[in-house]
């Protein structure tokens, strides 16, 4: 995994980063980590979970890149 777009995606739907991480069952600390790339390659339903809830595929938000 590389940069990903999650906080991209996550902004253009509004939502905060404390609202996602709860819609998702992730701590929001896990998931800003995430989104700056300081923790890499979350689990398969992590990223399944965040796909969900930006209503975007896993390769649009993991491995594409920006």
């Amino acid at each position: 995994m590389y940069k990903n777009s999650i906080k991209k995606y996550r902004k253009e739907q509004g939502l905060k980063l404390e609202e996602m991480s709860k819609k998702i069952g992730i701590s929001t600390g896990y998931l800003c980590h995430l989104e700056k790339g300081t923790r890499k390659n979350p689990s398969t339903d992590v990223m399944e979970k965040i796909s969900k809830a930006l209503g975007k595929s896993i390769p649009e938000i993991f491995f594409k890149g920006e």
